[in-house]
């Protein structure tokens, strides 16, 4: 018996027929080897959004996706000085043009759930971001930098 198969609990549950179909065919359309990996990935994610909900100093790594118009440049110089605001939580972000005067904006972000839904509300009081979605989870960025004393060295690095 191999160790991941050790760790795992077997839970039993009813579901109405209709529901039961309908995760099937999800389970099916996702090319899924079982409903078991379907129910644990939809679990973990309302996990997630619990601990964001009940435990908003609770550390979270993630993804904030944007969809928006630009006018002149004005909605990106505001998504910068927003990002700037929030310098600890925006790791890095990558940015393409769409079709139609639009712009694709990805984000990676770590740090409290609160932080990172007060990030998300001040770029959706943007005029002209049209759509945003923050998918997050528990799992973090290992920490690059120990603190030793005053000084910062990169983890790894030799004394």
């Amino acid at each position: 018996m191999s160790s991941e198969s050790a760790s795992l609990a077997r839970l039993s549950m009813s579901l109405p027929a209709e529901l039961f179909r309908q995760l099937d065919t999800m389970v099916s359309e996702r090319g899924l080897p079982s409903r078991s990996q379907l129910i644990a990935e939809l679990i973990r994610h309302a996990l997630v959004e619990h601990e964001s909900l009940f435990h908003p100093d609770e550390m979270l790594a993630g993804t904030v996706t944007l969809v928006y118009r630009g006018e002149r440049g004005r909605v990106r110089h505001l998504l910068s000085q927003t990002q700037a605001n929030y310098l600890k939580e925006v790791i890095s972000s990558q940015h393409v043009f769409l079709e139609d005067d639009q712009s694709l904006e990805v984000l990676l972000v770590q740090g409290p759930a609160v932080r990172l839904k007060e990030l998300c509300d001040s770029i959706r009081r943007i005029r002209g971001v049209q759509q945003l979605e923050l998918v997050t989870t528990t799992s973090l960025l290992p920490p690059l930098y120990k603190q030793d004393g005053d000084n910062s060295k990169p983890i790894g690095a030799n004394a």
